[in-house]
């Protein structure tokens, strides 16, 4: 639900901060009353006896011990880990991977909703699908010549790992409310329809980003470890170098209190990652926009430069693409780069997201961690 709520604001987002037009008007309109309708979509569904009936479907007990099979027979796929696989960005980069056959890939989901979700998007197998929280595994005790597994076997094996979790916020619907009061004084005086830094964001118990962003992926990276994972993709943000972006604000009050600094905890587990002696391969995407793929130049830099662009947004489609190539063409290298979409006159000549990483990849650039505030 959190997600949806995620999606209205990003659509919200997309209107450029300013309604002009009666149709831009019934739009904006529309997408506010959303965030009353998405909670009643699935307020009174039963996801036990759901996941019951896709057992009962599909004739298959959910497995986690199951290894993956093989998708070509006699040849070996790079078995590929992606943790957040039933979010909007997650689920992209599963389908990608499940429809190359050059991977094997496992997604990892925290319930069995998030499992039928995945399983509803992509048409993926139960065997596809690892139910656990990595975040609560006790694994730091097991040797690596240790016979004892705490883990599921399917993700034995694993060469790569992606990962696409996220803290969520959720809006306060009063102050919906107030926005929407106060969009016709604004349009006639010549305002932004609505004010964004007016909207109350805040996350579930348990689930803001020092927990999610910062405590959950060093957890993931230290169990890839654990896996013998050599390279792990690592989906950010960009805007980490700016204490005072808007997107630090969300879970705060008034006075700055709360469960906030999504970007400072996204930044100091990139620090973490950069540290690990993994492979790594960081993408900092502008605003994610549900737009179809490929079909805009993808520029990619580092260090928060292309924030200075008036448009910074980027195809989650492109995104997850960026994640495939990183897997294909990065040759060993650990980067670490900002991307965002530039529209382009003929959509047919938009170089492909391997191109554009090799391209860039010769170039040497790759993120600063020096920068930023002493607290990063």
């Amino acid at each position: 639900m959190a997600r949806n709520y995620l999606h209205v604001f990003e659509e919200m987002n997309s209107l450029q901060y300013r309604v002009n037009k009666p149709k831009d008007m019934i739009l904006l309109a529309s997408l506010l009353v959303g965030f009353f309708l998405i909670p009643l979509s699935g307020a009174f569904v039963n996801h036990s006896s759901r996941w019951n009936e896709i057992r009962s479907i599909t004739g298959q007990k959910i497995s986690r011990q199951s290894p993956l099979h093989m998708k070509i027979p006699g040849q070996l796929s790079k078995k590929v880990i992606v943790t957040g696989a039933a979010g909007r960005t997650g689920s992209l980069v599963f389908s990608l991977l499940s429809s190359d056959p050059q991977f094997d890939v496992v997604g990892l989901v925290r319930s069995e909703a998030s499992a039928k979700k995945l399983m509803a998007k992509t048409k993926c197998s139960l065997e596809e699908v690892v139910i656990t929280d990595v975040t609560h595994m006790q694994f730091e005790d097991v040797g690596d010549d240790s016979q004892q597994n705490p883990w599921p076997r399917a993700l034995d094996g694993a060469e790569a790992m992606v990962i696409c979790t996220s803290a969520v916020p959720q809006i306060s619907k009063l102050s919906v409310i107030k926005a929407m009061l106060k969009i016709p004084l604004n349009i006639l005086a010549n305002k932004k329809a609505i004010n964004f830094r007016d909207l109350v964001f805040k996350y579930k118990p348990g689930q803001y980003p020092e927990m999610v962003d910062y405590v959950g992926q060093k957890k993931q990276i230290d169990f890839a470890k654990k896996l013998g994972v050599k390279h792990v993709i690592l989906v950010s943000s960009m805007g980490v170098l700016d204490p005072n972006n808007f997107l630090n604000q969300i879970g705060k009050d008034k006075r700055g209190n709360g469960h906030g600094d999504i970007l400072i905890w996204k930044r100091k587990a990139e620090k973490y990652l950069c540290l690990s002696g993994l492979q790594y391969t960081i993408i900092h995407p502008g605003g994610l926009v549900d737009t179809e793929s490929r079909k805009m130049e993808l520029v990619l830099d580092v260090d928060d430069a292309l924030m200075r662009n008036e448009k910074k947004s980027i195809s989650r489609g492109d995104v997850a693409s960026l994640c495939i190539a990183a897997l294909t063409v990065s040759g060993g290298k650990s980067i670490s780069f900002d991307c965002i979409g530039k529209e382009v006159a003929d959509e047919n000549n938009v170089r492909s997201p391997e191109d554009v990483l090799k391209e860039f990849l010769e170039t040497g650039k790759t993120a600063d961690y020096r920068l930023g505030p002493a607290s990063y």
